[in-house]
């Protein structure tokens, strides 16, 4: 899971309600918002066989058991692997086993690159071998390594006015964990304002929101005309011994060896998979979450989790002899921890068609036992969202939350298409996120069964409905 966001201009096509496109405030409503109410209130029995089938019934733990066959098979699946292509052939199999519609893939570039050997030894002022996790895109270092003294800073305005004493460097950053779109930023871009300073490389402190030890990798930027330095994340646990021993005046020494490698970009696909529309077949609404993963761990929560429950939202409604009015299309993106690459590309290939879309989803935030649904567009597909989670009471689910996203719908979220993404317990998350705790064992099969109700009753009700969500 990345917060990368894009900004793109959509052209639309303002058409008539009749047709089932998108209301905008130019439009005149036949209906009243009171009719919608009624309307959407007469899928409670259909809302509730949904969470009866998920929950209690015979597919229960089966979104659960899907994923672990997978993961436990193929493992982690970073861009540009051999497993994540593996991973997209087996996926591609099940959806047409499973009975699902137009199952295709469409192919796409993506990025390579592997991490190689690393260590990170402390030699002054005590011998500490240090637990590392190099960062995605990372040059690596020279075979001998980096042996350096360590520059402990707790912010880039720190580094600045510390700027003479980085020259030759290691930089340590030991930030304080804010939240995850927050603190990012010093993983993203610390090798780059490290590199600015003369730095030789930077270590950072790992973005989590718990850590037992635990180093976290993800993806990092570089900057054109700004030297590369090799860059990973360390403990929180040494990254704030270091800020201690710096507190003391102690000359801290490291060596670090990294053969981390970039490789042409490599060939790999989207996997989509459809339940075509019965009234309006070219207007869709998307759920999706993404296949590929970080190369520790199992990727089972990010973002397994949410390309299984997306998967289960289809097969639920298939499994129940539903066919909504709209085109229900599942899509598990590729490449999306590189910041949406496989995804931009859709939007590339599709985004002509973006007055057809009625709402893009996507669970990229784990599928423990939900909060709610974070959403993106006008106040009216707003109200409509909210009487349409009101369905999901059975659960106890029904909170929308502002800001509605996701790396792989932003694209189309900001070319003005409403958004949905599954909201939970954030802190857990991170506490797992982009790390070797990423398994099985960080998920629980009942909290997926809920998740993957709540994805499947929203879907099928905002595809099945007569009209489209409006637009701003």
């Amino acid at each position: 899971m990345e917060f990368l966001l894009f900004t793109f201009v959509g052209v639309v096509h303002l058409l008539s309600l009749s047709s089932g496109k998108p209301i905008y405030k130019n439009d005149i409503s036949r209906r009243t918002f009171q009719e919608i109410k009624e309307e959407i209130a007469s899928y409670r029995d259909v809302a509730k066989a949904i969470i009866d089938l998920a929950v209690y019934g015979k597919a229960q733990n089966r979104s659960y058991e899907r994923l672990a066959l997978l993961v436990d098979t193929v493992g982690p699946r970073p861009s540009g692997s051999r497993s994540l292509e593996k991973a997209i052939q087996i996926m591609y199999q099940n959806l047409r086993e499973d009975g699902l519609e137009n199952v295709h893939l469409e192919p796409v570039k993506i990025p390579h690159w592997e991490r190689g050997e690393e260590s990170a030894v402390m030699l002054e002022p005590r011998i500490h071998r240090m637990a590392i996790l190099g960062l995605g895109s990372s040059i690596g270092t020279p075979p001998e390594g980096i042996t350096a003294e360590v520059l402990v800073v707790t912010s880039f305005e720190e580094l600045q006015r510390r700027a003479p004493e980085a020259r030759g460097k290691i930089v340590v950053y030991n930030q304080p964990y804010v939240n995850y779109s927050t603190t990012v930023q010093y993983r993203v871009q610390g090798a780059v304002e490290a590199a600015k300073v003369g730095a030789l490389a930077s270590l950072i402190r790992s973005v989590a929101s718990f850590s037992i030890y635990s180093p976290h990798t993800g993806i990092q930027e570089y900057q054109d005309g700004v030297p590369k330095i090799p860059t990973a994340c360390i403990t929180v646990e040494d990254a704030e011994m270091m800020s201690r021993m710096a507190s003391r005046g102690n000359r801290i020494v490291i060596q670090l060896k990294m053969g981390a490698k970039n490789y042409p970009d490599a060939d790999s696909f989207n996997t989509v998979a459809e339940i075509i529309g019965s009234k309006y077949p070219e207007q869709v609404v998307l759920v999706s979450g993404h296949l590929d993963s970080w190369d520790v761990g199992q990727g089972a929560m990010d973002d397994g989790g949410g390309a299984f429950i997306s998967w289960e939202a289809l097969s639920l409604i298939k499994d129940l002899g539903l066919r909504p009015k709209r085109t229900l299309r599942l899509v598990l993106w590729t490449a999306e921890e590189q910041g949406g690459v496989g995804a931009f590309q859709y939007y590339l290939l599709h985004q002509a068609n973006v007055s057809n879309y009625s709402l893009v989803m996507e669970s990229d935030l784990g599928t423990f036992l939900p909060s709610g649904l974070q959403f993106t567009g006008s106040d009216e597909a707003r109200a409509i969202v909210e009487e349409v989670m009101r369905l999901l009471q059975p659960v106890n689910v029904t909170r929308v939350f502002r800001a509605g996203e996701g790396t792989d719908i932003n694209f189309w979220i900001q070319a003005g298409v409403p958004g949905a993404s599954l909201l939970d317990d954030l802190y857990r998350y991170f506490s797992f996120h982009h790390s070797d705790g990423d398994t099985m064992t960080a998920l629980d099969p009942k909290q997926m069964n809920v998740a993957a109700a709540v994805w499947a009753v929203v879907s099928y009700v905002i595809a099945d409905m007569e009209e489209m969500l409006p637009r701003s």
